[in-house]
């Protein structure tokens, strides 16, 4: 199984990318709040995320030197919007059984809902398997932003 990941990527990146939303393995939303290091980031894994000897299916986000009311505001937000459980382990909050995203419009404006309501900038991040390369000549998502998963 090949596997690619595009990173740095813009929301207009993301926004005209075309692929099929069945190969996305891995896509994150890195949202960067100062350059002292309070970062936050959204992201699922389409076969779920670890949590100890589990996968946990649905939408994850982590955080580091982000204040407790605003990862309570974050929780709220993407629980309303997709639905789930939230649970916590370590600085990481899952909502178990949450609706998953994987088409790059719903990922796109997700990044763009986030700035806006979270005031932050967004880098996004999206990782797919067995992406031919008529696959991604056709995807238009920039052929610099690859990054080759060796031994995949």
């Amino acid at each position: 199984m090949s596997r690619l990941r595009y990173w740095k990527l813009t929301v207009e990146d993301v926004r005209k990318a075309v692929y099929d939303p069945k190969k996305v393995l891995i896509w994150e939303i890195k949202c960067p709040k100062d350059d002292q290091g309070a970062v936050f980031g959204v992201y699922s894994y389409r076969n779920g995320t670890p949590w100890d000897y589990d996968l946990i299916k649905g939408i994850v986000f982590y955080h580091n030197m982000i204040e407790k009311e605003e990862i309570d505001r974050l929780t709220k937000f993407l629980k309303d919007k997709f639905g789930g459980e939230p649970a916590e382990k370590s600085s990481r909050i899952f909502l178990k059984g949450s609706r998953e995203i994987y088409d790059p419009k719903e990922i796109a404006d997700l990044a763009v809902q986030l700035g806006d309501n979270f005031e932050v900038s967004t880098e996004l991040t999206i990782e797919l398997e067995n992406f031919s390369v008529p696959e991604q000549e056709q995807s238009n998502l920039p052929a610099g932003k690859i990054l080759p998963i060796p031994g995949l």
